[in-house]
């Protein structure tokens, strides 16, 4: 199982997000990943930079790292014939390192643009009809005409694309999210190791194709202190994704968080400087099947504390623990 860093664009600026890019790689990162929020989930994280001017950025500081948004909403805030742009231009840009990880969208980043929050069978409706315009724009076959459901493209075309095009993942979280990813994606995303989110995708078509998942923990060699700071800022982690997805805002967050205890952290992300605690969380991940595993250091103020023990103690056991 490959080991990845998360490019927290919630929790830090986006020169502070170039700078830890390029860190994870000198270190030995397999990949990194980056989220794509207008909104961070709490108002003390204090951060939301735009993920793709970003990640332009990082393809240009770094050369070898993998790259990838964990996950961009291409229905909203974004139409798929821009997705499908940036999507080529960043391949160039990090000479084919980039994957495109997509997903339904939360109501806390779309509903900026006005247009209210449709129910969730519509939001998969829509991600299905914007994943089939973004892989035919980015076959770079021709001009692209296209009018359905949800969106309309006329005489699209994409001038500049990656030879071999833009790999695409897509986030699951039920059946038909994992019908969809199993059908079009490269690759499968998920944010828990549920063993039959990977049976349902390997149904649907995803056999033998990449799984990602996401870790967060709080390291600190002071665990009391790591436990608060990451009730402080990820006390909403454990709301589940039907919840999360319909929260309009921050306050809306932090009212759902309100009765999460640190107990309730504690028990849910592995915080302190335990590095068998890592492993086991991580080992759940590579028991579901899945083939990559981007960890979340929460706090920016410890990203270098973090690097730092990565280099002397995290990276050498994880690669005695999942080299194989």
């Amino acid at each position: 199982m490959q080991l990845g860093y998360t490019l927290m664009t919630e929790q830090s600026g986006p020169r502070e997000l170039v700078g830890y890019a390029v860190r994870a790689e000198e270190l030995g990162f397999d990949f990194a990943v980056c989220s794509d929020h207008f909104f961070p989930w709490l108002d003390e994280m204090g951060h939301a930079p735009n993920a793709w001017v970003t990640l332009g950025a990082v393809a240009q500081a770094t050369s070898r790292i993998d790259l990838m948004t964990y996950v961009t909403c291409p229905t909203m805030r974004y139409r798929p014939a821009v997705v499908a742009q940036q999507a080529a231009t960043l391949g160039l840009l990090s000479d084919g390192r980039f994957t495109l990880g997509l997903g339904a969208g939360e109501n806390l980043n779309e509903h900026v643009i006005g247009e209210g929050w449709p129910p969730v069978a519509v939001r998969h409706e829509m991600l299905a009809e914007a994943v089939q315009l973004i892989k035919d724009l980015l076959a770079g076959d021709g001009y692209t005409t296209f009018h359905g459901e949800y969106f309309d493209v006329d005489g699209g075309k994409l001038w500049d694309i990656p030879d071999g095009g833009v790999p695409i993942g897509i986030a699951v979280s039920g059946e038909e999210s994992c019908a969809l990813a199993g059908e079009h994606a490269d690759l499968m995303i998920a944010v828990e190791p549920q063993l039959e989110l990977g049976e349902m995708f390997d149904a649907a078509g995803g056999a033998g194709k990449p799984r990602i998942g996401q870790l967060p923990i709080s390291y600190g060699t002071d665990k009391g202190a790591a436990v608060t700071r990451a009730h402080r800022l990820f006390r909403w982690f454990g709301l589940g994704w039907k919840v999360m997805a319909d929260l309009p805002g921050t306050a809306g967050f932090d009212a759902a968080g309100q009765f999460v205890r640190e107990d309730d952290v504690a028990e849910g992300i592995p915080c302190g400087d335990d590095v068998d605690a890592v492993l086991s969380a991580a080992k759940e991940y590579a028991d579901a099947g899945f083939t990559h595993l981007a960890l979340v250091q929460i706090g920016d103020d410890q990203q270098a504390p973090f690097f730092d023990w990565a280099h002397s103690t995290l990276m050498p056991a994880w690669r005695d623990a999942f080299s194989g």
